[in-house]
């Protein structure tokens, strides 16, 4: 088979991705088992962050630690880069807040790629504070899997800003779209179309047409210097076409999974897996096309026909083809602080630690063309680092200090035994 247009390449970083950093002043972490995941272990290390970023990462005596830094002693530690959570709703699925708090659907038109995340993002959302206990220190935000076509998602840190907009990295890096049950149950109830995975399929397969024929218009006005009644939907699946935004395809079931690349087949686009849980059937055709699986959550029942082959030694399998893989809570499906917990069980059923790390961080941000900012420890790249107690996939292990933008947002206070936030009051004095 051949890779379709697209699909297996990965997105370039935009430099307009680097907004101002707040956060100035040195920081160095010294003397842990340094994990930059795009290198190879370095004990007794040194991370060194100025202003924000990561200027060097190696040995004690490779690195010199200026004499005005902020000092963290990570002896007896392990120290990686903050994890990325590729896919959930924190923010939007607020914790404790029942109907009120949940912004995850637009759920009244079967194409809403003009929604966006970002607009229903609350910052103050408890989730965020569970994904720093977790050494989550990104997250791409989704809408949900209502509609054949969900919206845009946000790349964005979990912690920092008064509002989203100081927390994104990226403020569209995906478009929702959804095969399978859901579509089908959400609309087949209303007696609309889809109520079918032939109606879903029909669907999406129209809106890249319509959206085709959008574009021809929109380049034929414009060289001709005429004025275009612009159409959001549509511009949105132009930017997915033109390879600017990938496509993240719920889908569980094998033939689900078949559907989603044939629909890239036929229009080229970037297209991710979310879910994949029978994604061991088909791996080797994945791994020939390069599609990356965003694979979870884990910890969940089979609630529903489509997860009736689920199983955590899928991933192995996949992983084991060639495919690229992340791992997902799906939070709040799975409490989002669990996310590393999933890589462990998955390491238990046969998925290689250093394959489980990668899922975490470099995998994860290479996906959705975050790479320049984030999921490794390496020079240039954001100053986002977690100090653990000792191996972050040994479930007795905890995240000790989250470091984001160089700045220390959470700490693990032993004696009182909880975590410490840095909240909003401290932060913007109200």
């Amino acid at each position: 088979m051949t890779t379709p247009a697209g699909t297996g390449s990965r997105m370039p970083t935009s430099p307009d991705d680097r907004r101002p950093l707040r956060h100035r002043g040195t920081l160095a972490v010294v003397g842990g088992r340094v994990v930059p995941v795009v290198g190879e272990p370095v004990e007794g290390g040194t991370v060194l962050v100025v202003d924000g970023r990561i200027t060097a990462v190696g040995a004690a005596d490779e690195v010199a630690v200026p004499a005005d830094a902020e000092v963290v002693d990570a002896t007896g530690r392990w120290v990686l880069p903050g994890f990325v959570e590729a896919h959930g709703h924190v923010g939007l699925h607020e914790e404790g807040e029942g109907v009120a708090g949940n912004d995850t659907n637009e759920m009244t038109r079967v194409n809403a790629a003009a929604v966006r995340a970002i607009d229903a993002v609350n910052v103050d959302d408890e989730g965020f504070r569970d994904a720093l206990a977790g050494g989550i220190t990104s997250v791409v935000v989704k809408p949900g899997s209502g509609n054949p076509i969900g919206g845009q998602s946000v790349a964005m840190k979990t912690w920092g800003g008064r509002t989203v907009d100081e927390q994104v990295i990226r403020d569209a890096v995906s478009v929702k779209s959804a095969l399978g049950e859901n579509p089908k149950r959400v609309w087949g109830e209303r007696k609309q179309t889809p109520q079918t995975r032939l109606g879903t399929a029909a669907v999406i397969r129209e809106a890249f047409v319509a959206a085709q024929h959008y574009r021809d218009k929109r380049d034929a006005a414009a060289a001709k210097d005429e004025p275009f009644a612009r159409d959001l939907t549509l511009e949105t699946l132009v930017r997915v076409l033109d390879g600017e935004l990938v496509w993240d395809q719920h889908t569980h079931r094998h033939d689900d999974i078949a559907t989603a690349l044939r629909l890239a087949d036929e229009f080229g686009y970037r297209l991710v897996v979310n879910h994949g849980t029978e994604g061991h059937k088909l791996a080797d055709v994945l791994a020939e096309r390069d599609v990356p699986v965003v694979f979870g959550p884990m910890f969940t029942s089979r609630s529903k026909v489509e997860l009736r082959d689920r199983g955590i030694e899928h991933l192995a399998a996949i992983a084991a083809a060639g495919v690229r893989i992340a791992i997902t809570t799906d939070h709040p499906v799975v409490p989002i602080n669990f996310l590393v917990h999933q890589a462990t069980l998955a390491v238990k059923e046969g998925l290689p630690p250093t394959t489980a790390i990668e899922a975490l961080t470099v995998n994860p941000a290479s996906f959705f063309g975050l790479e320049g900012r984030i999921g490794a420890l390496a020079p240039g790249l954001d100053g986002d680092l977690v100090v653990w107690s000792g191996d972050p996939l040994d479930v007795t292990s905890r995240a000790e200090r989250v470091v984001i933008e160089g700045r220390t947002v959470y700490t693990w206070d032993a004696a009182a035994g909880r975590g410490v936030v840095v909240e909003r009051s401290e932060r913007f004095g109200r």
